[in-house]
């Protein structure tokens, strides 16, 4: 998620892309998104950007009056960003855009893949935030120690970090980073830690002089949350953002905590996890065990290959070389044309057993074994009398064999043997029968004469 220093930045691109540029036409909002209208049209206008804490504010100023000037309050939530291109090359989540007044024509997007972020069109700054971390700091002092009394102290520091109230514009990384330097465990109280400084703040006995020399060589968890993010600031770029290689591994090689291997990992009470070093603290949540994490934000140099690699490949391949020539000299030819004669003389056997096996097999029907036929005319036709055969794929006992080879005849079943229950066969009718018609039907009578009366002009003739 974008933090104050990510913000920051976007308000610093903002302004020097746009920086001589005008602006004309509609803001265009795209129909997917589920953000207000910005009802802002104008011929000629330029646009500027102001950050504090986690929102930009883009301002609207017209040309013709600049008193009449509008603005767009940004809250980026996960993913969104400012991209400056072209109209043809206009990315695919651009949810607002400011088109240009001269060609080609470009566009300043608010990109949100995750469409988490919003905007407000002629808002102001958040009520419930307090001052900005990096631009108001004796503010943001100042509100912090005031109100240590307050319930949001009651809870773990690493907790109350992420408070915007208090600390605007601080999120996870961050206070990773700020708690990591301290060495405060995460889960120790916000109000304890803090009113150790707010003690050393009050303490008369020290000159200023020696204040500001004990600031700069032991700095306080207050001022740690403006210097670091600064420190985020001087990295240029955008941060965290994995799109653009460079300023991504020269964040990944500024972290010290954050997505570090060696780390452990804790969620919070709000489902956010916390890296640190140590003992968690007192206020852990039970059940809550340490974890480490698998996955590493800082860049890794990638491993230099090598030269003697190189040669004992080379050294190798000119000893198989050798090789070859060596065993065509003796055999008259090389070792790979061996290999092709081989496997050719292979696949012509490999037939000519296909070819033999295939002359050897029996057609059915024909018996191969000289066994005595057996009587099987006086067979009942009940089916339940005959035994069962052993089946040609189980392996034949003993007592099988023996039987094969002498085979005893069967004693033949009387009627009365039969068992009473058995089902007596239907007998069936023949079409024949069925479609036959009686002798003394008028048919029959008529084809009699007729064959009579033709016999018996055949007769004349």
């Amino acid at each position: 998620m974008p933090e104050g220093p990510e913000l920051h930045l976007s308000g610093l691109y903002a302004n020097r892309v746009c920086a001589g540029l005008h602006f004309a036409g509609k803001v265009e909002k795209s129909a997917v998104s589920k953000n207000s209208e910005v009802p802002f049209c104008n011929p000629k206008y330029t646009i500027s950007a102001v950050a504090r804490g986690k929102e930009v504010k883009l301002i609207l100023t017209p040309a013709s009056d600049k008193n009449e000037a509008a603005s767009v309050i940004f809250r980026f939530g996960m993913s969104g960003s400012f991209k400056f291109t072209t109209e043809d090359d206009l990315p695919k989540h651009a949810h607002l855009r400011f088109y240009t007044k001269d060609s080609p024509r470009h566009v300043l997007s608010f990109v949100d893949p995750r469409r988490f972020g919003s905007w407000e069109f002629n808002g102001s700054w958040q009520p419930e935030r307090g001052p900005c971390v990096m631009t108001e700091y004796e503010k943001f002092r100042e509100n912090v120690l005031k109100n240590l009394s307050d319930k949001a102290f009651d809870k773990p520091i690493c907790e109350a970090l992420l408070n915007q109230k208090y600390f605007n514009g601080i999120g996870n990384y961050l206070r990773a980073e700020i708690l990591y330097r301290l060495h405060i465990p995460p889960f120790m109280q916000a109000r304890e830690v803090l009113e150790a400084v707010k003690h050393q703040d009050q303490n008369g006995d020290l000159s200023l002089s020696k204040k500001i020399k004990i600031k700069k060589e032991n700095p306080d968890l207050l001022q740690l949350c403006n210097s670091v993010p600064l420190e985020v600031l001087e990295l240029g770029g955008k941060g965290y953002d994995p799109e653009n290689a460079v300023d991504y591994t020269a964040f990944g090689t500024w972290l010290q905590c954050y997505f570090v291997s060696g780390m452990k990992t804790m969620k919070d009470s709000n489902g956010r996890t916390i890296w640190f070093q140590g003992d968690p603290g007192p206020l852990a949540p039970k059940g809550n065990k340490a974890k480490k994490p698998r996955k590493s934000l800082a860049v890794k140099p990638k491993p230099v290959k090598v030269e003697k690699t190189a040669s004992k490949r080379k050294t190798l391949t000119v000893k198989l070389e050798e090789k070859e020539e060596i065993d065509g000299e003796e055999g008259g030819e090389t070792r790979a044309k061996r290999k092709r004669r081989v496997k050719e003389e292979n696949v012509v056997q490999e037939e000519e057993t296909k070819k033999g096996q295939r002359a050897k097999r029996i057609p059915r029907g024909r018996k191969t074994s000289k066994e005595p036929e057996r009587d099987v005319s006086r067979r009942s036709s009940h089916r339940g009398s005959a035994q069962k055969t052993p089946s040609k794929r189980g392996r034949a006992t003993k007592s099988q064999t023996e039987d094969a080879a002498t085979p005893k005849p069967r004693s033949q079943r009387l009627k009365s043997e039969k068992p009473q229950k058995s089902p007596k066969p239907r007998p069936r009718r023949l079409k024949s029968d069925l479609s036959a018609t009686p002798r003394n039907s008028p048919k029959v009578k008529t084809r009699a004469k007729r064959k009579s009366t033709v016999h018996d002009a055949e007769a004349k003739s």
